[in-house]
C-alpha cells in the first residue's frame, strides 16, 4: 500500500487570523460594480455605503471576519476576463471597509479570480482570499475551470504577499464533479494542501445550501488543514456543523428574509453567534 503524502507542518492559519476558535466569517454581497452587466450606473459612494452598512452591523453582531464579494457581478467572469474596473472597484470598497471596522476582512473575487483577489487582498491589507476552485478542474457556471494554484502562488510571492491565506473550497458548489468523479473528496483535499492552500472549505451545492457533516468529515479526512463550513448555516445546524469544523462562513441566512441581497439584518446575526456561543464554551 502506498504511504500518505505527509506535507510540512504550517502555522494554523485560522489561529493567525482571528482571535477565536472556531470563527464566523460574514459575507457583504456587494451591489453590482462598474463594467458588470448589472450595474446601471450606482455611483461608487452608493456601493460603498451599502457595503459599510453590512460591514457594521457584522462588526457590532460579534462576526469574527468580514468577507467581501462581488456577488452582484453575474454572470460572472471567467478569471482570465475579470477587468481592471472590478479590481479597482472592489479595492475601493474594500480600503473603506478596513477602515471602518476592526474585524479582520478576507476577498473572493468570482469566478475563480484568484490572482485579481490577491491583488486587492495585497492593497487593502485584507488577511486571505477565497477561491472556490484550487486545483485539479470542473464544469462550473463559467465553463471549463482550471485550478489556478501554480500561477496564483507565484504571483502572490511576486506582489509580496506570503501573509495572505488561501481558503480554499473543495468538492465547489455551483458545479459539476465528473471531471474528479473517480477521486474521493479526501484526496481532493489532499491535492488542496499539496498545492499550499491554507483552509479548506466545504460547502452544500449552492448558495445557502447546508453543508453535511459527512462532507466535513470526508475533507478532513484528507488534510491536517483547518476544514471551514462554506454555506448554509444556521442556529438549527449549529450544533452538528461546529462539532464537525473548526468554522463557517456565512452569507445569505444573515440577510433580511435570508436573500444575499439584502442588507444584513443585525438580529440574524445576533442570533446565529449565541448559537455560536454556547458551542464554544
Amino acid at each position: 500500500m502506498t504511504p500518505p503524502i505527509v506535507m510540512p507542518a504550517k502555522d494554523n492559519a485560522l489561529d493567525v487570523h482571528f482571535k477565536r476558535k472556531k470563527p464566523i466569517i460574514g459575507v457583504i454581497h456587494l451591489r453590482a460594480l462598474p463594467g458588470a452587466p448589472r450595474y446601471e450606473g450606482e455611483s461608487m459612494a452608493g456601493i460603498i455605503a451599502a457595503a459599510l452598512a453590512d460591514a457594521r452591523t457584522l462588526s457590532q453582531g460579534g462576526i469574527d471576519g468580514i468577507m467581501v464579494e462581488n456577488a452582484g457581478d453575474m454572470p460572472f467572469s471567467r478569471p482570465e476576463n475579470i477587468g481592471y474596473e472590478t479590481v479597482a472597484a472592489l479595492s475601493a470598497v474594500c480600503q473603506e471597509i478596513r477602515g471602518a471596522v476592526d474585524t479582520p476582512i478576507g476577498i473572493t473575487c468570482v469566478a475563480n479570480g484568484a490572482i485579481p483577489g490577491l491583488a486587492v487582498a495585497k492593497a487593502v491589507g485584507a488577511r486571505w482570499v477565497r477561491v472556490n476552485q484550487w486545483v485539479n478542474a470542473y464544469v462550473a457556471n463559467e465553463g471549463f475551470l482550471n485550478g489556478p494554484a501554480a500561477l496564483a502562488m507565484r504571483y502572490r510571492a511576486q506582489i509580496g504577499a506570503k501573509d495572505v491565506s488561501i481558503f480554499a473550497d473543495v468538492h465547489v458548489k455551483f458545479g459539476a464533479h465528473a471531471i474528479t468523479a473517480d477521486r474521493s473528496i479526501a484526496e481532493q483535499a489532499t491535492d488542496a494542501e499539496w498545492f499550499d492552500a491554507d483552509v479548506l472549505i466545504a460547502t452544500g451545492t449552492r448558495t445557502g445550501s447546508p453543508t453535511r457533516p459527512e462532507e466535513v468529515a470526508e475533507v478532513r479526512a484528507g488534510t491536517n488543514l483547518p476544514v471551514i463550513v462554506g454555506s448554509g448555516l444556521s442556529p438549527e445546524q449549529v450544533p452538528a456543523l461546529m462539532a464537525a469544523a473548526d468554522g463557517a462562513i456565512v452569507g445569505q441566512w444573515l440577510k433580511h428574509d435570508a436573500k444575499w441581497w439584502n442588507p444584513v439584518d443585525p438580529h440574524r446575526v445576533e442570533q446565529l453567534m449565541n448559537a455560536v456561543e454556547k458551542e464554544r464554551l
